[in-house]
């Protein structure tokens, strides 16, 4: 009898054993960590590249102050549109108009002095000296031929020694005279070449003197060269402005470029010919489309960044963007049309393989994949998933190979 209530209660100890047992499978079972599954599935993929950028006018047109001086009239004001030829502002230029008078006056007096200096000297000086040589050789040449003649009169007995002896002596004369002459002759070439010289010089000062003055004169007139928009107008009648300063700017701006910033890593996904879309705070909800056109050679430093600058055009026929205002800019660097996707939450990256954990309904097991493009929220699945599986989004759970774990929520 005792031998039988023994049997009993080591029957009753151990089934109370496998009870506990069998409770805490149970309870583990239970206690599995809930994770969110997703299926994996297809759709278009978009590959883009953020960054900030600043908004610029394609072909402005900048006017400034040619001179120091004050604003004589504004005619026109910042932001409206304008035509071509349109006036818009005036410089005071009066004395800018007398310098050039003045620089013109004497442009004429060197330009008459290097005329004459080229036809050998003053008109009235080489009229008189041109008829003295003529009458000298004149009388040079009357005197030899009458020398000629007393000399055969001479020895035919029909003029005396004396009448000859004063013919020598008028033609030694009129010689001297023609050589006189001729020394004159030279030496106002001479002086004319050297005037020749220096009022070459002073023709062309004053020409570049008055090409200056006349290009300040027009500064001071200020029209649209074509049609567009005054968008930058930082004077007022009456200013006083300095030489370079800015006093209206202008341009086209139905066509605006961006001045994408690209931080550096990102430089090689660019190509000319890329989609652009562009925000500003300042219009939420608005999106501006364009293409990139210029891909940068170099880097430059940008505040704490290493950026390369992309010019991408911009349609802006509302003329709702405005030049140098901040914009986001995102660039479409890669597309698929019906790629295999996976979220990019359900990656893990592990010495050089990614990899997702894959759920078979009630443990997740690792997977090694192969990937391609990513956008902000996917990758593409080049190997690894089918369209039939389904992925675990760990979170900040830390999942490990044959994990029992629980779906929370299966999409």
């Amino acid at each position: 009898m005792a031998q039988n209530s023994k049997k009993k209660w080591v029957v009753l100890t151990l089934a109370a054993g496998l009870a506990v047992v069998v409770l805490v499978v149970l309870a583990s079972r239970g206690q599995a960590p809930s994770v969110t599954i997703v299926k994996i599935g297809r759709e278009d993929l978009n590959a883009t590249v953020t960054s900030n950028g600043k908004v610029e006018p394609i072909a402005p047109t900048v006017a400034r102050a040619g001179f120091p001086t004050f604003v004589d009239h504004v005619y026109a004001t910042e932001g409206q549109p304008v035509h071509r030829g349109q006036l818009i502002l005036t410089l005071s230029a009066a004395d800018i108009k007398s310098q050039l008078a003045q620089t013109e006056a004497q442009l004429l007096t060197a330009q008459a002095d290097l005329r004459n200096a080229r036809a050998g000297g003053p008109p009235d000086q080489v009229a008189e000296l041109q008829g003295d040589l003529q009458q000298a050789t004149v009388e040079v040449q009357n005197l030899e031929r009458t020398h000629k003649a007393l000399e055969d009169l001479v020895a035919k007995q029909a003029a005396t020694q004396d009448e000859l002896a004063q013919n020598e002596a008028n033609l030694t004369k009129a010689r001297a005279k023609l050589e006189a002459l001729n020394q004159k002759k030279q030496a106002l070439a001479q002086t004319a070449s050297v005037t020749a010289g220096s009022a070459g010089l002073r023709v062309s000062e004053s020409q570049d003197q008055a090409r200056a003055l006349r290009e300040k004169v027009r500064s001071a007139t200020v029209v649209a060269p074509t049609d567009g928009t005054l968008y930058s107008l930082p004077v007022r009648a009456g200013d006083y402005v300095q030489i370079g300063q800015v006093l209206a700017e202008m341009a086209d701006l139905k066509h605006v470029r961006v001045r994408a910033f690209v931080d550096e890593p990102d430089l090689g996904w660019l190509e000319s010919g890329q989609g652009v879309q562009v925000t500003w705070d300042a219009k939420p909800g608005r999106t501006w489309s364009g293409q990139t056109q210029q891909i940068p050679k170099q880097v430059v430093p940008r505040e704490s960044r290493s950026v390369g600058e992309v010019l991408c055009s911009v349609d802006n026929g509302n003329l709702e963007l405005l030049p140098n205002v901040n914009v986001e800019v995102r660039i479409t660097v890669r597309e698929r049309k019906d790629a295999l996707v996976v979220p990019r939450a359900a990656v893990r990256y592990d010495k050089g393989q990614h990899y997702v954990f894959v759920f078979d309904g009630d443990k997740v097991h690792r997977r090694n994949i192969s990937v391609g493009i990513a956008s902000v929220s996917n990758y593409e699945v080049l190997s690894g998933l089918t369209p039939n599986d389904r992925v675990a989004l760990p979170g900040e759970l830390t999942l490990t190979n044959g994990m029992d774990v629980r779906a929370a929520e299966v999409n």
